[in-house]
């Protein structure tokens, strides 16, 4: 996992409350395990016409939001089933962090697993971070646990473990190989049942 600890960069603002994982990547998108290839489906309802064209009007297509690193959204985001996958598809996408209201749990711990930082601010935080400009800046902060934009400051809670996993660019396994020479002194005392 890649580590964060700061990131300064364009967010994009997608408002809808309960954006669900059907949403977020259709299900005749889950076709494989592989972590990557999913950006371009990603919210595929939403950027794409019936048609199969791009839809000028959303967000996510619009040239000025190119590259933007952080989505700003509403409450109950990632709802639904639980799709491992529609994380992959915002951290393919180039999203290395969602703020909003709340989280679904299974989304959150997902996210939490993957790389995808979520950070949950109230309402009136994020209707001034709704105010950004495609050309502005937002500056997270995960060791002081703050979001910056222009003049404000906002903090967020995390769990320590989570934010160590994240500072450390750790996923559960490379914490697992922490223990390697213990799992396998444990291992050896066990019998042979051969």
């Amino acid at each position: 996992m890649e580590a964060f600890i700061k990131e300064t960069g364009r967010a994009v603002v997608i408002p809808n409350d309960s954006i669900n994982t059907d949403i977020i990547l259709p299900k005749q998108f889950l076709k494989n395990i592989l972590k990557t290839g999913f950006g371009p489906h990603l919210f595929y309802d939403w950027r794409y016409l019936a048609d199969g064209k791009i839809n000028p009007k959303f967000e996510l297509n619009k040239p000025e939001h190119a590259g933007a690193t952080v989505l700003i959204t509403g409450v109950n985001f990632g709802s639904g089933s639980s799709c491992e996958h529609a994380v992959w598809a915002l951290t393919d996408y180039g999203f290395r962090a969602v703020i909003g209201g709340s989280f679904s749990d299974i989304f959150y711990m997902n996210a939490t697993k993957n790389g995808l930082l979520p950070i949950v601010l109230p309402e009136a935080e994020r209707q001034i971070l709704r105010d950004i400009k495609p050309d502005e800046t937002i500056t997270i902060d995960l060791p002081n646990q703050i979001v910056t934009y222009n003049n404000n400051q906002f903090h967020f809670d995390i769990n320590p473990q989570w934010q160590a996993k994240f500072i450390n660019g750790e996923d559960d396994i490379d914490v697992t190989m922490k223990f390697e020479a213990a799992i396998t002194a444990f291992e050896k005392k066990q019998p042979n049942f051969d």
